[in-house]
């Protein structure tokens, strides 16, 4: 055998070695004598000549199927959930809720008035209820801004109940949680 001179590259451990590279270098290990990391063929020295048949490698035997990879899972448990930050998200998320409820409400308005729905319903309510009174005026009463002062205010009272009873909420899983020991999370990582 020759002998190498100098120092060995140095090869740092794999963190992850894919499927394939661990199968090999599980059956080389089986076949003994493969080192760490896969198949090493061995040098020959000058002038040896080998059969056709030997140069061929065998193949090793075949290793048994690799099982699948573990995913790793932690079971957890929400003991308390704190009542400031969640009456802040609550706040937050029922804020954006109406923003949303006013915004729908002002395009609904727009494309009913485009349809013309409030002059004809209004032009009938308006023959029906005709007499010395003068009748109802569907139209100023369902007018614009008239709509969203009404919206506005429910939007803002949606707002005020929801944080409320969010934080509510949360006072009382504290609570419960204390007898019962809170809710159990099973989380898993992907892969």
């Amino acid at each position: 055998m020759t002998e190498t001179k100098g120092p060995k590259p140095y090869h740092p451990p794999k963190a992850y070695e894919p499927p394939a590279e661990r199968t090999a270098s599980k059956a080389g290990k089986g076949a003994g004598g493969a080192a760490k990391g896969g198949t090493k063929s061995m040098s020959k020295p000058a002038g040896t000549a080998t059969a056709p048949s030997a140069s061929r490698q065998v193949p090793a035997q075949a290793a048994p199927a690799a099982a699948a990879p573990r995913t790793r899972s932690a079971r957890l448990r929400v003991a308390k959930a704190d009542p400031w930050s969640v009456m802040k998200v609550s706040f937050l998320l029922s804020l954006a809720l109406a923003v949303c409820t006013i915004v729908a409400v002002t395009v609904l308005w727009l494309v009913l008035d485009a349809m013309g729905v409030f002059s004809a319903v209004g032009g009938t309510i308006s023959d029906a209820t005709s007499g010395e009174g003068g009748g109802f005026d569907l139209q100023s009463f369902l007018s614009l801004p008239r709509v969203l002062m009404f919206t506005v205010v429910i939007a803002v009272i949606e707002v005020v109940l929801a944080t409320a009873l969010a934080t509510l909420i949360a006072f009382v899983y504290n609570l419960s949680a204390s007898f019962v020991g809170g809710v159990e999370l099973t989380l898993a990582e992907d892969e």
